[in-house]
């Protein structure tokens, strides 16, 4: 048997250049190179398959679809095998020798600019084999085509120049096989645990079986690959179980194939339970992230906005470069059309959820709805994001209550054109707050906010529909007194005299000189019908609220300025009126007015120091039972 012709050829400058960076600058992730070559081999297996389909005559025919990988930790020797398409000498000058034919010194620029990150675009330009080089002293391929003429043939190289390629006389089946003798310091990839990692971690859902040492790895099947009728609602929750690493089986499923105008297919879960506890699970969200079942991406940060950050599931995008980087993925057209499909088709599952489920879709705002109120700043979803959201409302019953700005809606007294909003730290705090008081007058159904979060939300959205959201605070008094009364009154106070009135306005005057410039102006209040006093807001673009938490933001305790109310038909206040028309001196009326004010403060969570207050509290108290002990003759 005559020996082979071996034939040497040099790299062309291009690919001595990668190589080098290769070889000598990229020591991240150095494990991505396995999940190249078994790409290569899934891609060789479909590239047989296609050529079947289309009647080809096929080489070795009855070889099964596979990919091989064995190791030999003693020789550091990794080998990878596949029964796929194979290749010629030519074939391999013009794959193995050359960079893709177009684009190749836009490949190195981008390479030697982000060195750093150089691993998340190889393959972009079909490179994606040389970074065999990254672990490798000596890479030998031997493949042989499925045609039935061409002879089998051999390529080695170190990769520092060169390569040889001759024709083998040995008679091997079709396929391809490549010996990788790995570098002193890569050991760790001719090791089992290491492979069976990366081959789990990358390339877990390749259509073709893989082996290892005979042991086929890849086990769980791509579901999102298969037709929804087919799949049982057990291969659901397992195959949830295995990407979550939850125990409970998902809330809900939603698997979605699309062909047009792009052609992806995606598999979700929304999980039982929140993970996020207390926050310190914020970053850990995302989708994993497939081309054509290869893991380009585990938990891809863009694929989702943050507010759906509870979803959990895979994308597999066909239409995708294999191993695009972070930075061209957010630049890429598809991915970015993929990106808008996957939100919207989300929205909408949940949009139907709460339209056919609505008390599932409780038990799902209940646990995911903090994270959801995050997505405030969606403008462009922003009418399915007003649509899914949910309050506690007066109209509930307790505090566990939930309503939609539908739900308001359909509730509207009839002149009604507004939908209003309050927020406190508990349903009791918002439902005896003084400025509640003309809203249960009038029968108005008010949102109770108790999340801070709730402040942005509605700051943002503005409107819903054709109503714009208000805060109590922001009311035009003039639009709710045209509106009828629905609780019964209780016994009005007799009118004041005119004399009394003149007073009234004297005690006014005179409250506002007590406080002096603590405050805006004191008025009389139309909206107060059970309080004696409350402090509004001045500001009608931001709610007291909205104030108090930018004041923290900023660590400033200053209280902002605002107009004291008082209600002329509270008793205290006629009361005080007495005390005035007999003395404007009286030390009653300056506690009075103080109390009244840093009550106001208190409720409005603006007080900054409880201290006074307590203190004259307590002399009131002592002075007001000296009152009853005497009257009482308690003795």
């Amino acid at each position: 048997m005559s020996e082979p012709v071996t034939q040497k050829y040099e790299f062309k400058a291009e690919i001595k250049q990668l190589l080098d960076i290769l070889v000598h600058s990229l020591y991240t992730s150095r494990e991505i190179f396995l999940r190249e070559l078994i790409s290569n081999s899934s891609d060789a297996l479909d590239k047989l398959r296609f050529e079947s389909n289309r009647g080809t005559t096929i080489l070795d025919n009855d070889l099964p679809s596979e990919i091989k990988i064995t190791f030999d930790e003693k020789k550091l020797l990794l080998t990878v095998s596949d029964t796929g398409i194979g290749m010629t000498k030519e074939d391999l000058i013009t794959n193995i020798g050359t960079i893709a034919k177009s684009g190749s010194s836009e490949f190195l620029k981008q390479l030697s600019d982000n060195k750093d990150d150089a691993n998340n675009i190889i393959g972009k330009f079909g490179v994606g084999f040389y970074s065999v080089f990254m672990v490798a002293k000596e890479v030998i391929i031997k493949t042989k085509s499925y045609k039935a003429d061409s002879p089998a043939v051999e390529w080695r190289s170190d990769g520092l120049g060169d390569y040889q390629i001759f024709e083998l006389n040995e008679d091997i089946k079709r396929g391809t096989t490549i010996e990788i003798f790995l570098k002193d310091d890569a050991k760790e990839f001719a090791e089992r645990y290491r492979i069976e990692s990366i081959i789990k971690k990358h390339s877990n859902f390749i259509s073709f079986p893989i082996y290892l040492d005979s042991e086929k790895i890849n086990t769980v099947a791509a579901l999102w690959r298969e037709p929804k009728s087919s799949i049982t609602k057990e291969q659901y929750q397992e195959f949830y179980k295995f990407l979550s690493y939850d125990s409970e089986e998902p809330m809900d499923t939603i698997h979605v194939a699309v062909d047009a105008p792009i052609q992806f297919n995606s598999l979700l879960f929304i999980p039982k339970k929140n993970f996020d506890f207390f926050g310190f699970n914020r970053e850990d969200y995302g989708l994993d992230l497939y081309v054509r079942r290869v893991l380009i991406q585990h938990k891809n940060k863009d694929l989702l906005p943050e507010y759906l950050g509870f979803v959990k599931g895979v994308v597999d995008s066909e239409d995708l470069p294999l191993n695009i980087s972070r930075e061209t993925l957010q630049e890429n057209v598809i991915f970015h059309k993929i990106s808008t499909s996957v939100t919207s088709q989300v929205l909408s599952y949940l949009m139907r959820k709460a339209k056919d489920e609505p008390e599932k879709y409780a038990e799902y705002w209940k646990e995911h709805g903090k994270l959801f109120k995050l997505g405030y700043s969606d403008f462009t979803n922003m009418e399915k994001y007003s649509q899914l959201l949910r309050f506690n409302s007066s109209f509930n019953e307790d505090a566990s209550g939930l309503t939609s700005f539908e739900e308001y809606v359909s509730r509207m007294k009839e002149d009604q054109k507004e939908i209003y909003y309050h927020f406190g730290p508990s349903r009791s705090a918002v439902s005896v707050n003084p400025h509640i008081e003309i809203f249960k007058k009038k029968g108005i159904e008010v949102l109770y906010l108790y999340d801070p979060l709730d402040e942005f939300v509605m700051s943002s959205i503005r409107k819903f529909k054709d109503y714009d959201l208000k805060s109590v605070e922001q009311i035009e008094m003039k639009k709710l007194e045209k509106m009828k009364d629905v609780e019964s009154e209780k016994p009005e106070l007799e009118e004041l005299s005119k004399q009394d009135n003149l007073q009234f306005s004297s005690l006014l005057e005179n409250m506002k000189k007590i406080l002096g410039d603590r405050v805006v102006d004191v008025k009389e209040s139309q909206r107060l019908k059970d309080s004696p006093a409350c402090l509004i807001n001045n500001d009608e673009m931001m709610t007291s609220s909205m104030q108090k938490i930018l004041r923290m933001t900023s660590k400033d305790t200053t209280p902002v300025k605002k107009t004291l109310e008082i209600n002329k038909d509270h008793k205290l206040v006629r009361n005080m009126i007495k005390v005035f028309k007999a003395n404007p001196e009286d030390e009653f009326i300056n506690d009075t007015v103080e109390q009244l004010f840093e009550t106001a403060q208190l409720l409005d969570g603006d007080l900054v120091d409880t201290h006074t207050l307590v203190a004259r509290v307590n002399k009131m108290l002592e002075q007001s039972s000296e009152w009853y002990t005497s009257v009482k003759d308690i003795k």
